[in-house]
């Protein structure tokens, strides 16, 4: 028969002032290894339940003819009861004398890993329960190595369940030394690792007479020595419109303000639309239009002119806006049964923003039991993943280390959540500057020499013949020697590489992912330029982005074609004619493409040119071809009478 558990009650204690945000702390670990229970336990500890509930509880245990089980206090499913194990997240209140905790009991079987990523995501830290029984579990490293995806900084570790291994100190010594190796690994430092039996009340809230050996904090000690976080205000702000409404005459942008602070009168910035407005009012339901608002709140707001804005734009101050790129670096836990491949087609769900992507690449898959990373076309289920995700427009994101709250996406497989993950720019550039239009009352002249008529007198068309490769592959020795031929030939060429851009036109550009994609946006206007003048101008540069080669594409239109001159990265680095990849396998060269920054192959190349299994000449004469092909001005037949 259920009897009342002998420790008493705390009592109702007065909580603190509720000036604080209270700190939002996930409870995980491997099932059955007393999650619910170790929760239960603290909040009884601490005087947080309701009056009656512990003895509801051990009403409900005698009925069933088991002892009593701290869990049913948190465990609201009837499933649970039923099954024993959490299968939805709990969100429970917490308080002791020095804060406030909202605690996220999220489910800890693999079957319901999508809890408890929703549930972990966002939280400030982390309570990871291990049973002292069974050990470090697979789980348990699935769980420890999720909390560093998702971001969560701050751990405490409880081995419970310590009265089932006698409260053996050589017991939780070999558990705590094998985690914290794992954590380490992962680049987490546990605040503590406590030694538990939530099921007794050791170590719960204070010291325990099992475990005289034990010195550090209890669990609840532990929670309370977790540092506060950055405050979602003091982020710069992002705003992502939910949806716009017409309210009488006006034009509401409706939404959740995810960090920082708006006011009356602010000038805004929208993203990707790159529209601009000043705030004219900020409305609340049911309240007195306030002058501010702040993160978290849900308002909307009008504007000084009518700007025509969508949902999924996300807005921000002008001196602090989100990155602007249709490609970027992330690391997700996969969770679909059907594996991730390359070239998987998905729905990105950023904020408010909802975009058709592709898996343009997977870069490596991650044993989250070693952390051994390995090259891989695939990506199981609950496998973690590096991938380059692309978008078919632009998306406004930020890295998450720099916003978690606008860092952090889903993707979606029709209507199935398939993977949750981080976003990383690391080798990419923010391509705001790129696409923005600062130009005005500008008119196009209208040239009385068509290219029609140019291409009659040279005796050819002009183009862009744009040259594509990693270093080493060749692309300046075959540009050279095609011009030399093809000049020969009687063709208008001129050959535009790193040397004659870089120290005149593009002086000012260094090469981080930024200036390098500057430097290919110029290029590729110069080059158009030359084609409409009826030269052949051939570009040699590797341009590893593929956006940047597309709005040079987009720059000289039907003149333009890309030469993908491919030779494997070991070809490459054997060549190595200045030392680069030398210099940069020893770290002396940051963000050099193909070892720490990323090249991104052509998608349907006019034209491949394998010099890693042709000679000079062979390739040479491949490009030389493809101009007699497709570049030749063919005359109209005269008409006769």
């Amino acid at each position: 028969m259920s009897e009342l558990p002998t420790t008493t009650r705390a009592g109702s204690m007065t909580l603190p002032a509720s000036g604080r945000r209270a700190l939002r702390v996930a409870i995980v670990g491997h099932v059955d290894h007393g999650k619910s229970t170790v929760v239960g336990r603290m909040l009884h500890e601490t005087g947080c339940l309701p009056e009656g509930k512990v003895e509801q509880v051990a009403e409900t245990c005698k009925q069933r003819g088991m002892p009593f089980e701290w869990a049913f206090v948190t465990d609201a499913l009837q499933a649970e009861r039923n099954q024993g194990v959490t299968i939805d997240v709990s969100y429970i209140r917490l308080a002791t004398p020095n804060r406030h905790y909202l605690l996220v009991d999220a489910p800890g079987h693999r079957e319901f890993l999508r809890n408890m990523i929703s549930g972990t995501a966002g939280s400030d830290a982390a309570l990871l329960v291990i049973d002292a029984a069974e050990g470090v579990r697979q789980q348990s490293r699935r769980h420890g190595y999720l909390l560093h995806l998702l971001g969560v900084p701050q751990v405490v570790v409880a081995v419970n369940k310590m009265d089932l291994v006698d409260y053996s100190a050589e017991r939780f010594a070999q558990i705590e030394k094998e985690y914290r190796a794992y954590l380490g690994e992962l680049g987490i430092v546990p605040l503590a690792v406590v030694p538990v039996s939530a099921r007794e009340g050791d170590h719960i809230t204070g010291p325990s007479r099992a475990m005289p050996w034990y010195q550090g904090p209890s669990v609840v000690e532990a929670l309370d020595e977790f540092a506060e976080p950055p405050a979602p205000i003091d982020l710069p702000l992002r705003f992502p419109v939910q949806d716009v409404y017409k309210f009488d005459d006006r034009r509401l942008v409706a939404g959740r303000i995810e960090s920082g602070r708006l006011a009356v009168g602010d000038q805004i910035l929208f993203s990707p639309s790159n529209k601009t407005a000043r705030v004219k009012s900020i409305e609340i339901w049911n309240r007195e239009a306030p002058v501010s608002v702040m993160a978290g709140e849900s308002v909307a707001i009008t504007l000084d002119e009518q700007v025509f804005v969508e949902r999924g734009e996300v807005i921000s101050h002008e001196h602090s806006p989100p990155l602007e790129s249709n490609v970027f670096r992330a690391r997700l836990f996969w969770l679909s049964k059907k594996p991730l491949t390359n070239g998987t087609r998905l729905t990105l769900k950023l904020g408010t923003q909802s975009a058709p992507v592709r898996v343009q690449e997977i870069e490596k898959v991650i044993d989250t039991d070693s952390l051994d990373s390995k090259s891989s076309e695939k990506a199981p289920q609950d496998a973690i993943a590096e991938v380059v995700i692309r978008s078919r427009g632009m998306l406004a994101l930020d890295t998450f280390n720099q916003n978690p709250r606008t860092g952090r996406f889903v993707l979606v497989d029709e209507y199935d959540l398939v993977a949750g993950g981080v976003i990383n720019m690391k080798g990419y550039p923010d391509q705001r500057a790129l696409v923005t239009v600062k130009s005005s009352n500008l008119y196009e002249v209208e040239h009385r020499v068509t290219q029609t008529m140019r291409a009659a007198q040279i005796g050819h068309h002009g183009g862009v013949l744009w040259f594509t490769g990693l270093s080493g592959a060749g692309k300046s020795t075959l540009a050279i020697e095609a011009e030399r031929q093809l000049f020969r030939k009687g063709y208008h060429v001129y050959v535009l590489d790193g040397d004659n851009v870089r120290s005149g036109l593009n002086a000012n550009l260094g090469f981080s992912p930024e200036d390098r994609a500057e430097n290919i946006r110029r290029v590729g206007e110069v080059a158009a330029l030359f084609a409409d003048s009826g030269m052949i101008v051939i570009t040699a540069f590797i341009s590893p982005y593929r956006a940047d080669r597309d709005r040079a594409r987009q720059a000289a239109g039907e003149y333009f074609h890309e030469v993908y001159v491919n030779a494997g990265l070991n070809v490459c680095e054997s060549r190595d004619p200045k030392g680069l990849y030398k210099k940069a396998r020893r770290g002396e060269i940051p963000e050099f493409t193909g070892i720490s920054a990323p090249y991104e192959p052509p998608d349907g190349p006019e034209l491949v040119v394998d010099t890693e299994g042709l000679s000079v000449d062979e390739s040479v004469q491949q490009v030389i071809d493809y101009v007699e092909r497709n570049f030749e001005f063919a005359k109209e037949p005269e008409s006769g009478d």
